[in-house]
C-alpha cells in the first residue's frame, strides 16, 4: 500500500489554520470604580461561551479571560448587586441579567446598560468592536486594543463620562442611596423610556434614512462621541483592528463625577484625536501582549502521525 505523505498534509493544515483565523484573544477587565462591579458576559448565537459568564471585580482588581477565534458577544458591568438572605437570589440594581446568580448563564443585560460589543476575526479577518449606549448607560467604560498586528490602526473607544448625575430627568433611573435618600444610578435610552418607534428605530423608522438622531441620543453623543448613541450611529461608532487583545476598564477616569459638557478623553488624561478620543496605532499598542496562537488538537495528532510514519 502506498504511504500517504504526511508532511504536505501538515503544511496544508497549518495554512488552513492561519487563513481561517486561529488566533485567540485576551480580554482583561479592570475595575477602576470606587465600588464593586460585577461584569456580565454574553456570547453570540453559535459562539462558544467563555470560561465564565459573570463574576465580581472589587475596586482596583483585574481579571483576564481568553476568547476563541471567531468569538462574538457582549460584556458589561452590573452595579449595586446583592444576594437576598432569605431566597439566596442574586440581583443587581443596574444591568441585571436576571439569572438569579452571579453567573449570567446565557442571559443579557437588562437596560439601561453600557455595553462593549465584539466580533473577533470577522469580515476580512478584522475584529469589530464598539461601546454602545443604545440600551442606555449605567457606568463609564473604555475599550482599548493592545498588541495588535503590525500596521494595524486601532482606536480606543468608550464612554468615559459619569452621566448618571446629569441624565435628563425623563431618562433618569433613581435608587435609594446609602444615607436613605435617592440617587441617579443609570440613564435610560429614549427607546427604553418611551417605547416610540422613532426612538427605537422600529416600524416605519427601521432604516438609516428614517431613523435619525434625537435630542436624547445627542445628549449621549455629545458626552461620548465614539459610543453608539442610537441604532444607526455606525459611521462614528464601529471600530476595527487585527489580532488584538482588549483592555476593558470600568470607570477609566479618575474622577467620580463628570459633566456631560467635559471632554471625556481629556478628563481621563488621554491624548485626543479631533478633540474626541484616544487613538492607538499598532506600534503604540505594542506594549500589550500579542494575541496567542492556539494549535488545534487535530494538528497535534497529525504531527504525531508524521513522526510515527518516519519510524515505520
Amino acid at each position: 500500500m502506498a504511504r500517504i505523505p504526511i508532511l504536505p498534509v501538515l503544511i496544508h493544515s497549518f495554512l488552513l489554520f492561519f487563513v481561517s483565523g486561529g488566533l485567540s484573544a485576551t480580554f482583561t477587565l479592570t475595575n477602576n470604580c470606587q465600588y464593586t462591579v460585577w461584569p456580565g458576559l454574553l456570547s453570540g448565537a453559535g459562539t462558544a461561551e467563555l470560561e465564565t459568564t459573570g463574576f465580581a471585580l472589587q475596586n482596583g482588581e483585574s481579571r483576564s479571560l481568553t476568547a476563541p477565534a471567531k468569538w462574538s458577544g457582549r460584556i458589561w458591568g452590573r452595579t449595586l448587586c446583592s444576594t437576598d438572605s432569605t431566597t439566596g437570589k442574586f440581583t443587581c440594581v443596574t444591568a441585571d441579567c436576571g439569572s438569579g446568580t452571579v453567573e449570567c448563564s446565557g442571559t443579557g443585560a437588562t437596560p439601561p446598560a453600557t455595553l462593549a460589543e465584539f466580533t473577533l476575526d470577522g469580515s476580512g479577518g478584522k475584529d469589530f468592536y464598539d461601546v454602545s449606549l443604545v440600551d442606555g448607560y449605567n457606568l463609564p467604560m473604555l475599550v482599548a486594543p493592545q498588541g495588535a498586528s503590525p500596521g494595524s490602526n486601532c482606536s480606543s473607544t468608550g464612554c468615559l463620562v459619569d452621566l448618571n448625575g446629569v441624565c435628563p430627568s425623563d431618562l433618569k433611573v433613581v435608587a435609594e442611596s446609602a444615607d436613605g435618600g435617592s440617587e441617579s444610578v443609570a440613564c435610560k435610552s429614549a427607546c427604553d423610556a418611551f417605547g416610540s418607534p422613532q426612538y427605537c428605530c422600529s416600524g416605519a423608522y427601521d432604516t438609516p434614512n428614517t431613523c435619525k438622531p434625537s435630542s436624547y441620543s445627542q445628549f449621549f453623543k455629545n458626552a461620548c462621541p465614539r459610543a453608539y448613541s442610537y441604532a444607526y450611529d455606525d459611521a462614528t461608532s464601529t471600530f476595527t483592528c487585527y489580532n488584538a487583545n482588549y483592555l476593558i476598564t470600568f470607570c477609566p477616569s479618575t474622577g467620580s463625577e463628570k459633566s456631560a459638557g467635559e471632554n471625556p478623553a481629556a478628563a481621563a488624561g488621554l491624548p485626543l484625536i479631533n478633540n474626541t478620543m484616544v487613538f492607538l496605532g499598532g506600534d503604540q499598542a505594542s506594549s500589550g501582549h500579542a494575541r496567542a496562537v492556539r494549535l488545534p488538537t487535530t494538528l497535534a495528532v497529525l504531527a504525531a502521525s508524521w513522526l510515527l510514519s518516519r519510524h515505520l
